[in-house]
């Protein structure tokens, strides 16, 4: 099955760029009500994800002052420590390879052939395929049991 039946474009996705401040970042997710995000550079190609626990951690680490706006937009959002890797994929990968990662990301980078970020798979989207098909088999198997 091709994974890109599942992308959300880039076009609709929320990302920030590497050079982005904490400010910056914090509104962006704010505004959109996302627990994390992915980063890019500034040609366009996926460097990795922050999340809430890592603003969280990183703000504590660096003693900043959450009140204090003017010092949100003095760090830059790469000085902030990430804990988790979200690793992507690329768009030709199979099933078993977004599976694979959907198992412990929110949603799944995807990358083309040179690198460059392309959009996201969200793990909702992967679940409600997996649902849809376990329906399918199981009014299989009973019509092959009632066909007995």
């Amino acid at each position: 099955m091709n994974i890109l039946f599942f992308l959300t474009p880039k076009s609709d996705v929320a990302y920030i760029f590497e050079d982005e401040t904490l400010r910056q970042t914090v509104e962006k997710m704010e505004h959109r009500k996302f627990s994390c995000i992915p980063i890019l550079n500034k040609e366009g190609k996926y460097t990795g994800t922050i999340s809430e626990g890592d603003l969280l951690w990183g703000i504590k680490r660096l003693n900043i002052n959450i009140t204090d706006l003017k010092q949100m937009e003095d760090v830059s959002i790469m000085a902030i420590p990430r804990r988790a890797t979200y690793k992507p994929v690329h768009a030709d990968a199979d099933m078993e390879d977004l599976l694979d990662r959907a198992i412990n990301q929110n949603y799944v980078p995807v990358i083309d052939d040179k690198g460059s970020f392309i959009g996201i798979i969200t793990r909702k989207e992967i679940i409600k395929y997996c649902y849809k098909e376990m329906k399918e088999l199981s009014a299989l198997r009973a019509q092959m049991e009632e066909a007995e």
